[in-house]
């Protein structure tokens, strides 16, 4: 099964008609993604790859019955295609768009959770349930469908995970970039329990990085409420004291989010921590018993 999403969701492109919007249309399209409808006010009535434009959400949604987006739009309209289709009726909302603010993002994860709407991101890779859909920017040849759910706060990272987890025959179930930014609209408890009671879903990596809580607060999460095996990968253990890091959320504050607290706070919880991405197929592998 996997989660989120599947060979069944329809898919609109916010921002379409961009750069980025419609290179990654193509992307989707090439690899099975049912996408349905793109969206940019003023240019309703195009086409980008076969795929009608409109001016909308609300319209694009009424005519296509879609009920996923995917955001390629710049910061500055970043609040404003959010909360578009959140109001149009969007069930789950994949936000790629890097640089939005953290205050104006603070508002909008609680208009959408108001909303009963589902965001992933933003600035994150989106996520792909292997053989079924991808939605987002992630490479879908690297993925193989299996059993292995995927939860990571890097895009590249994921990659790297996923290429090596491929290799060595563990395909995966679903693979989601939560974004790195302080300010995501879902992050690892929610996704851990939705694995946990996916019957599909056989183990789970879960690639976090050093600043914020989210890690520790996941750990402490597996050790009461996850059954199934969970192997993890902390990147930024050889970051410099000081050294300002890639992503907005890898801000180590008051001595707090640091690389050695969340592999502890794994480790207590009998999750094994990866040295190195290429270790964890192996690590996974001893959990499974196989």
């Amino acid at each position: 099964m996997g989660i989120l999403i599947d060979e069944n969701t329809r898919v609109l492109v916010q921002g379409i008609t961009g750069r980025d919007g419609s290179f990654h249309t193509a992307s989707m399209l090439e690899y099975g993604t049912r996408v349905m409808g793109g969206v940019t006010p003023g240019k309703g009535g195009q086409e980008v790859h076969g795929v009608p434009v409109f001016d909308s959400v609300a319209k694009a949604v009424k005519d296509t019955g879609a009920n996923c987006s995917v955001i390629f739009v710049p910061a500055r309209f970043a609040t404003a295609a959010l909360r578009e289709a959140a109001d149009g009726g969007i069930d789950l909302i994949v936000c790629i768009t890097e640089g939005v603010p953290v205050l104006e993002m603070l508002a909008n994860y609680h208009y959408i959770r108001e909303k009963r709407t589902r965001l992933i991101g933003p600035n994150c890779p989106g996520l792909i349930s292997p053989g079924k859909s991808k939605v987002g920017i992630l490479p879908g040849h690297i993925h193989k469908p299996g059993g292995i759910g995927v939860i990571s706060r890097s895009g590249t990272l994921t990659y790297e995970v996923v290429y090596n987890l491929t290799l060595k025959d563990l395909g995966q179930s679903t693979c989601i970039g939560v974004g790195g930014d302080p300010v995501i609209g879902t992050g690892y408890i929610d996704l851990l329990e939705m694995f946990e009671a996916d019957p599909e879903t056989q183990g789970v990596v879960i690639i976090g990085e050093i600043g914020g809580e989210d890690e520790e607060q996941a750990a402490a999460y597996i050790k009461d409420s996850v059954s199934k095996p969970v192997v993890a990968f902390i990147s930024g253990r050889t970051a410099p004291p000081g050294k300002r890091m890639g992503h907005a959320g890898a801000i180590i504050s008051g001595g707090k989010g640091t690389a050695e607290a969340k592999v502890k706070a794994f480790q207590e919880a009998g999750v094994p921590v990866a040295d190195r991405p290429d270790q964890i197929p192996e690590l996974m592998k001893e959990r499974l018993g196989s």
